[in-house]
């Protein structure tokens, strides 16, 4: 499967037109939040009726620019992923949305045990784990970075992201991880054998396309790669 990685739009709409090529190639697009300009939450609504023109499969999570009702607008537009576990062309996608506390001056800012608490769905069913309960067919969609990698680093050895988020990870080594938040943290890693992608802003440009494949030994991701329009 083909997947279009983005994250914050921040109501940048004309962005959108110049990635009408990878919405075409992509089987399905992954956003990890932030509709809404920083301080203009009004941005969001209009960001997200032009975002669910351009594919008809998104899989997305709200981000710390938007307000946090702003979930019952993509849940109505039945792209959203937040605290829920939905099943597609045999990967799981499971979502967490907001950021963690900081500078209180986002409206949808959460603590570490919030953020976790989006996941509760994938700790409380064996619907799709293993007997250990990992998890290789599931994708996580997270606004809010997890701690300790390329993807949440404001500088080369400061990282802001969440330690329990990266304490789920690790627990259920899913097949990827879909962040954003962090700007300037726009990074492929990997925890363990989970990959983790930070697109970095669609407002600015950057995006990424990620590939995923199944063979007798389970999903894998064969292609992650940091883009940005030109």
């Amino acid at each position: 499967m083909n997947f279009l990685v983005i994250s914050d739009l921040h109501g940048n709409i004309p962005v959108l037109d110049k990635l009408d090529n990878e919405f075409k190639s992509a089987d399905a697009v992954l956003f990890a939040g932030d509709f809404a300009a920083f301080s203009h939450p009004e941005t969001g609504k209009p960001a997200l009726e032009a975002l669910c023109k351009k594919h008809e499969t998104i899989f997305s999570v709200i981000g710390n620019c938007d307000e946090p009702d702003f979930l019952d607008e993509i849940e109505n537009q039945d792209i959203s992923v937040e605290s829920t576990l939905v099943y597609h062309e045999g990967l799981y996608f499971a979502g967490s949305g907001g950021g963690s506390k900081f500078t209180g001056t986002t409206p949808n800012e959460r603590t570490d045990e919030e953020l976790l608490s989006d996941f509760s769905i994938v700790e409380n069913t064996k619907e799709g784990g293993d007997e250990n309960g990992r998890w290789n067919n599931l994708i996580l969609i997270m606004h809010n970075p997890p701690k300790d990698t390329k993807c949440d680093a404001v500088k080369p050895t400061v990282h802001v992201g969440s330690p329990l988020l990266r304490k789920f990870i690790e627990d259920k080594s899913p097949l990827a991880v879909i962040t954003g938040h962090i700007h300037e943290a726009a990074a492929v890693d990997r925890i363990n054998g989970t990959v983790v992608i930070n697109p970095g802003p669609l407002a600015d440009g950057c995006y990424a396309v990620m590939e995923a494949e199944k063979d007798h030994n389970g999903w894998m991701i064969t292609r992650a790669e940091l883009k940005k329009v030109n």
